[in-house]
């Protein structure tokens, strides 16, 4: 199963939009606390947000939290991944009037463990070229980003992450390996 998730991501790599130009894409490999993979992450920049597809198996069925926290670490307990994306302090929720950058709908995992989900978020951006000054916070800065998967669902309001519980998996967002230049 672990083999199909990854193909299926590389493939969702590979077939996106032709005009995305380099440094508009990003990708996270999701392990699980025993640090095996149970899928990834792919965010692709579009012109008014980030379309975000996520594929992991593996894990218990039911609606998990899934949210961007702000540094691009996992290690140890998934706590080096800090806190949501969040430079402007906004409140938790995505019921609320200005939910903060790293709030994401809820992943429903299936009875077999695997998930898939495709959505777009226009409160982050993949990466700093070109943004204008108030433009949303990128998911490759500095100290990087992180994707995590909480045990409980998200539910929306409570603070600080809406009662989703402890990290089941994270992953770190980062560019994709640049191709191998051909040899001559």
């Amino acid at each position: 199963m672990r083999n199909v998730v990854t193909t299926c991501a590389l493939l969702c790599v590979a077939c996106a939009s032709p005009h995305v130009r380099a440094g508009e894409m990003a990708r996270a490999n999701i392990v699980n606390p025993a640090g095996e993979s149970i899928g990834s992450a792919v965010f692709e920049q579009a012109p008014a947000g980030v379309i975000v597809h996520v594929r992991v198996a593996g894990l218990p069925p039911g609606p998990k939290g899934l949210h961007l926290h702000s540094v691009g670490a996992c290690a140890p307990d998934f706590s080096a991944a800090k806190g949501h994306i969040n430079p402007q302090g906004h409140r938790h929720g995505l019921r609320g009037a200005m939910p903060d950058n790293g709030d994401l709908p809820n992943l429903h995992v299936a009875a077999d463990g695997s998930a898939m989900a495709e959505f777009f978020h226009q409160r982050v951006r993949v990466s700093a070229a070109g943004a204008e000054t108030d433009a949303p916070p990128p998911l490759l800065d500095a100290d990087g980003s992180a994707i995590v998967i909480h045990a409980m669902p998200d539910d929306h309001q409570t603070q600080p992450i809406g009662g989703a519980g402890g990290r089941i998996g994270c992953g770190v967002i980062a560019a994709p390996a640049a191709e191998p230049e051909a040899e001559e």
